[in-house]
């Protein structure tokens, strides 16, 4: 079986070289070039596919006439896409004799659309998981062909789901693998009306709004602890707004009498919440820098 693929990040690393193991004829790999400012915290498409040999392109746009040409000469059985960061036209897809097929990181229906894991991390959810399904011209909408569930701990960050859900991807990629070899791809509608969809996270989106419940910012925290940006809040001190960047914490479950926001009590940091649940900032930076106790403002004693 002939194949193209579109792939980036590590679940592109991980799911080609299911391909690659699973002897599917990768021909070609379609992947970005790494943005500068974007901390690269995982394996390389790139490095892998020139490690086995196969032809690597970086294309501002699989839209772009050779790029469409170059597939069509191939003529590929299937094209995949492993966490490509762009939408594939369906002039491309149709290129693809037996069937496109991306790896979505959720349970499909649920969470279409981007950044599927930070979502369900932010909103509490205790289940996620890689789904292999059909491409067609709106995201994450078409059949769905194998999945796998992935628990969410409670106290888990989004990185930490994410290597799970990496693992689980190549895992039901590789489970569907000898069908698809044999030409035969299981399918079975995705249930839209049963799901959700949500865009892009900006960095505005990780600010803590501390008159939200203990529950809300914890999972807030969780949902963009490093390898991501981090939750943030800006406090003022002596030497003006500074900015909080939390990069772990721990809920608490005694209830404090104080006013929304950030406080040294004793030897902690605390984050105070709109219902007077609290976090403890068990690490965070003051203006990119570590943070310490002195870099915040000591809390009245009606606690």
């Amino acid at each position: 079986m002939k194949a193209v693929v579109f792939a980036y990040h590590e679940v592109g690393a991980r799911c080609l070289q299911a391909l690659l193991d699973g002897g599917v004829d990768v021909q070609l790999v379609i992947t970005h070039t790494d943005d500068p400012n974007e901390r690269i915290w995982f394996t390389s498409v790139a490095e892998l596919a020139t490690k086995a040999c196969i032809p690597v392109i970086t294309p501002e746009s699989p839209s772009e006439p050779d790029v469409q040409a170059r597939i069509a000469a191939i003529a590929p059985d299937y094209i995949f896409s492993f966490y490509y960061r762009q939408m594939i036209p369906m002039s491309v897809l149709n290129l693809a004799k037996i069937a496109p097929l991306n790896m979505h990181g959720s349970l499909l229906p649920k969470y279409r659309g981007r950044v599927p894991i930070n979502w369900a991390v932010l909103h509490g959810e205790t289940e996620t998981g890689a789904t292999l399904h059909v491409m067609a011209e709106k995201p994450d909408v078409g059949d769905i062909v194998a999945q796998q569930a992935v628990p969410i701990g409670p106290d888990e960050t989004a990185g930490e789901v994410f290597a799970n859900v990496t693992a689980a991807a190549a895992e039901t990629l590789k489970g569907v693998l000898p069908q698809l070899l044999k030409g035969e791809v299981p399918r079975r509608p995705n249930n839209l009306a049963a799901g959700s969809y949500f865009g892009g996270r900006k960095p505005e989106d990780g600010r803590i709004h501390w008159d939200q419940t203990g529950a809300q910012v914890y999972n807030l925290i969780r949902a963009v602890a490093p390898p991501y940006p981090g939750a943030f809040s800006d406090i003022e001190t002596a030497n003006g707004t500074q900015r909080i960047t939390v990069n772990a914490a721990r809920r608490l479950d005694t209830p404090f009498a104080l006013q929304p926001g950030i406080y040294r009590i004793g030897s902690k940091a605390i984050g105070v919440c709109g219902d007077k649940m609290a976090v403890e900032l068990t690490e965070f930076l003051v203006d990119g820098a570590p943070g310490s106790l002195n870099s915040l403002p000591e809390a009245p004693a009606t606690h």
